[in-house]
């Protein structure tokens, strides 16, 4: 096993220095799109060779060990070896998985910016209620990671809420730790809708999309067809009376965004270009999606938007996350945006399934 990984890692040491000689070259510097892609695979491939280098040390020096035990017969230099083959030994196990972790191909997208969409679904005015409670939730979690979030859309509900609202989240690593969200979130409470004190349940479907960076898809302009309308909602003088909102529509898929949030129309058209943009290049990436949703048993990362993931239940403070039979009672915290444990869990559940089907 261990020449196994150790041929495996040296295979990557070439591989690495050949990007390190590649990123330095004028010619790819040029081409923007490669740059970028090879930056980024520097990146992932210099946590695997510093770890790499951690496990030939230690591989050398457990046979230096065991080779004093074998020849030696200073009794003090054999205890020493003996605390050293003992020290290396329980470390090496946890390394070793490490590492085989790191050699996994991770999901490409999961460095990416991403769009949240969050939509009231069944118990109407609840669920719109409820979809606003959601989007509270993944703000105060997005301002305590110093992620940025911004509104690009939103439809209230009557008695408040959200029917829809959609919103981009911008930082490090923002689709791999939002990705879990993706699904149906169930909530069992007394509405503030009933006057007999009744526990309903209602749902909000979230969706998280990996925001597509520009050189991902290519957008024709003769391919878009533009709406300018008038702002609605809440705001400013300038809600309503100028127009500044913008629809896009793409004529080949069918595919429309609006954007209202700002009052520069500029600046709604290019978050709507943003949108647009990520909607029609998750077309593909869902078929990537439904490839992993085959293979993994608890489907933690699928964009399957109609599975029931997550209930939170009110009376009895309770959220029970059903792809992992994982259940805490904390509640009113986890509302309040302190999701980060239950996100943990997810991806060592995932992580076990990623070593599973790459099993070295």
């Amino acid at each position: 096993m261990e020449n196994k990984l150790l041929e495996k890692l040296d295979g990557l040491s070439s591989k690495f220095e050949e990007i390190s000689t590649l990123i330095t070259d004028p010619s790819v510097i040029a081409d923007t799109k490669r740059f970028i892609k090879l930056n980024k695979e520097y990146s992932d491939l210099e946590k695997i060779i510093a770890k790499r280098n951690e496990y030939s040390s230690m591989l050398h020096n457990l046979q230096e060990a065991n080779t004093i035990l074998a020849t030696e017969r200073d009794e003090e230099l054999r205890e020493l070896a003996r605390q050293e083959v003992d020290s290396i030994s329980k470390k090496l196990e946890p390394l070793e998985e490490e590492i085989k972790l790191l050699l996994v191909p991770a999901d490409p997208q999961d460095g990416k910016n991403a769009i949240v969409e969050i939509r009231g679904g069944t118990g109407g005015d609840e669920a719109a209620i409820f979809a606003g409670d959601l989007f509270k939730m993944y703000a105060k979690f997005c301002e305590s990671k110093g992620w940025k979030t911004e509104v690009t859309s939103f439809t209230e509900g009557t008695m408040g809420g959200y029917k829809e609202i959609i919103f981009t989240v911008s930082g490090t690593n923002v689709y791999g730790v939002l990705k879990y969200e993706s699904g149906v979130h169930r909530v069992q409470r007394v509405p503030a809708t009933e006057s007999q004190g009744r526990v309903h349940t209602s749902a909000a479907t979230v969706a998280v999309l990996p925001e597509a960076e520009e050189f991902d898809i290519e957008l024709k302009e003769s391919d878009i067809r533009t709406d300018i309308f008038c702002a609605s909602g809440h705001g400013g003088q300038s809600v309503n009376t100028t127009y500044s909102a913008i629809r896009l529509v793409h004529i080949p898929t069918g595919i429309t965004v609006q954007c209202q949030d700002e009052k520069s129309q500029l600046k709604n058209k290019a978050k709507a270009l943003v949108e647009l943009r990520t909607r029609i290049y998750n077309m593909e990436y869902q078929k990537y999606i439904d490839s992993i949703a085959s293979k993994r048993k608890t489907m933690v990362s699928t964009g399957d938007r109609s599975a029931k993931i997550r209930t939170y239940n009110y009376p009895q403070g309770r959220i029970t996350d059903h792809r992992i039979n994982y259940t805490i009672y904390n509640l009113p915290s986890f509302m309040g945006g302190d999701i980060q444990e239950c996100i943990d869990q997810l991806t060592i559940a995932e992580n076990a399934e990623r070593l599973k089907e790459n099993e070295l």
